[in-house]
């Protein structure tokens, strides 16, 4: 997260949570010439409709009207972090941990910079990652990026990578799409 979305946090957290909503993430970027304020929000006991977003992006808006605190024209967004959110920050890889996960890598890491496995634990400078081999990934469809629940035979068949937060160009978790087909 950057300096100046860190302080957006300090700004819109206090709104959300006012709301009963939770604050999962906020992003401030650049798209071509426009800047937009993204804010990604949670419900602990729903999942985030549209009259959400529109009852956190009103409360936002006022907020932001009044305290000023970006200098350039933006649009503000706010949505669910969605069925695969991005891991950006410490505490959601914490809240990722036993979950499929899907990483960009900067550097390969054992040859690959994309790198899908269950989140095993975290350490002051990364991450450990079971990752299914290359031949169980490729029987098990990794290409479709579904994230298939693997028996315990094939779970224990998986290799644990150390990888350091400073390879992570992007992460998030990856939505068990039969399951959900499924149940």
């Amino acid at each position: 997260m950057t300096k100046q979305e860190k302080e957006l946090e300090k700004v819109v957290a206090p709104v959300v949570e006012g709301l009963g909503y939770g604050l999962y993430d906020i992003e401030y970027l650049k798209e071509g010439q426009d800047w937009f304020l993204r804010v990604y929000i949670t419900h602990p006991e729903k999942n985030i409709d549209l009259d959400d977003c529109e009852k956190v992006s009103d409360a936002v808006s006022e907020v932001l009207d009044e305290t000023d605190p970006i200098e350039t024209s933006y649009s503000l967004e706010i949505s669910s972090c969605g069925l695969e959110p991005k891991l950006r920050e410490q505490k959601h890889f914490e809240a990722a941990v036993g979950k499929n996960i899907e990483l960009k890598l900067y550097k390969p890491v054992e040859g690959q910079k994309l790198v899908t496995g269950i989140l095993q634990k975290l350490e002051e400078s990364g991450i450990w990652v079971k990752q299914v081999e290359q031949e169980a990934s490729k029987k098990h469809g990794k290409q479709k990026k579904s994230a298939k629940k693997l028996s315990a035979s094939e779970v224990s068949q998986m290799e644990e990578l150390s990888i350091s937060f400073e390879n992570i160009s992007s992460a998030k978790i990856l939505f068990d799409w039969e399951e959900s087909e499924n149940g």
